[in-house]
């Protein structure tokens, strides 16, 4: 079993033979970038856990608190670079138009870091989409990197002194009282505007509670269906054996002879059980540079920018 554990020639042979081949990309993919996750141990945002802020209760309850939290995030994603992984990635779609990877992370790293649109999804939405918080308006405005967002949000685009260290500026400090913001004092939708209506602008993303897009979903469906069987499925800086990993891994299997490869910090013997599967130990920005490389060649600088 061993023998399949950081296995590079293992893998080379069969992207030698593989056509099509899935990634499923988490919150791993992006920790070399220095990017808080905000999910786990030492994960709070003062003294909220990200569960606590997003949800739609949350934002009905409190808005510019909930803004603050994501208007902060989006500044910390607009201040990191995306890493080797994220460069290897989008040179394999480049090299491969079989190739789609479905990402849970919202923090825009892989377009910027030049993946075609076509060959990737992002499941869970983006940071710098903007949409009415009204069900009855379908107003969405994509790729608003403003930061600040408008001025009331100005204290989230703080950057810490030192990532390394807790951050002591005041819209992390626990101990210094937040300002309170009005709902008119935040992003307004324009639709809603011009039809003499007040609705705020929200956060592109997938809240706890909220399903899907199920555009998205059924996309993703058809194009694991539309072809022959999918040879390999990457799970990436998540683990392989929660959802939708689990699911779109025994998803392509139904298909025919999938081998699943894990890509993680942390990988359990149960991640490479089959005879087919693989596992690598470590992140994203160490291996898949390596991995692909018979196909994307050296990455420049090592792909990180």
């Amino acid at each position: 079993m061993a023998s399949r554990l950081n296995n590079l020639a293992a893998f080379h042979q069969k992207l030698a033979k593989a056509n099509r081949i899935l990634a499923i990309c988490g919150a791993g993919l992006s920790a070399a970038s220095g990017l808080p996750t905000f999910r786990g141990a030492g994960g709070l945002w003062r003294n909220y856990e990200a569960t606590d802020l997003a949800t739609p209760e949350a934002f009905a309850e409190d808005p510019g608190l909930v803004w603050l939290f994501y208007a902060y995030r989006r500044h910390m994603a607009l201040q990191v670079k995306p890493n080797a992984g994220h460069h290897a990635l989008a040179a394999l779609a480049k090299k491969n138009p079989n190739f789609l990877c479905l990402t849970q992370n919202v923090d825009n790293l892989s377009p910027r870091a030049g993946h075609p649109p076509s060959q990737l999804r992002t499941l869970h939405g983006s940071l710098f989409t903007l949409k009415c918080s009204s069900r009855s308006c379908n107003y969405m405005e994509p790729s608003n990197t403003a930061d600040p967002l408008c001025p009331s949000l100005a204290p989230a685009s703080v950057s810490p002194p030192d990532p390394s260290q807790p951050a002591k500026i005041p819209l992390l400090d626990p101990s210094h009282p937040l300002p309170r913001i009005s709902p008119s004092q935040l992003p307004q939708c324009p639709r809603c505007q011009e039809s003499g209506k007040q609705s705020l602008l929200r956060p592109g993303v997938i809240w706890f509670g909220e399903s899907l897009d199920a555009t998205m979903l059924s996309e993703i469906d058809a194009w694991i269906d539309q072809g022959g069987p999918v040879d390999i499925v990457l799970v990436v800086g998540t683990s392989s054996v929660v959802y939708p990993a689990a699911g779109y891994a025994e998803r392509a299997r139904t298909k025919g002879v999938t081998s699943v490869v894990t890509v993680n910090k942390e990988v359990e013997k149960r991640m490479w059980t089959r005879q087919e599967d693989l596992a690598f130990q470590g992140g994203a920005e160490e291996w898949l540079g390596k991995m692909f490389e018979p196909l994307i060649g050296a990455l420049p600088g090592g792909g990180n920018e």
